[in-house]
């Protein structure tokens, strides 16, 4: 059969939560499953069905093999939740590189 089917007993703050933890490039699906209780597999169904098509397929195509989104493909560099560019951004803008 393959795909699992999202989980039903989440509430719309719950599911807005896992979507934005998703749609962050640096938030593993392990860290969703730990706290939702979600496979990745669950997650991709319940982003499917609650995002736009063209906005779905966007996310996928970024999200496919990246390397943090899978723990087990992430270097140890990634251990904090803290962009690489953080310390060039200074009062919310981001320096020139």
């Amino acid at each position: 059969m393959g795909m699992s089917k999202p989980n039903t007993d989440l509430s719309e703050q719950q599911i807005d939560r896992v979507i934005e933890m998703a749609w962050e490039d640096r938030t593993p699906f392990d860290a969703i499953e730990r706290q939702f209780g979600l496979s990745e597999a669950m997650v991709i169904a319940l982003m499917r069905k609650h995002m736009k098509r063209s906005s779905f397929e966007m996310w996928r195509k970024r999200v496919t093999g990246r390397s943090t989104k899978h723990l087990g493909l992430r270097t140890n560099d990634v251990a904090r939740h803290k962009s690489a560019s953080q310390r060039f951004i200074t009062h919310n803008k981001m320096s020139k590189r």
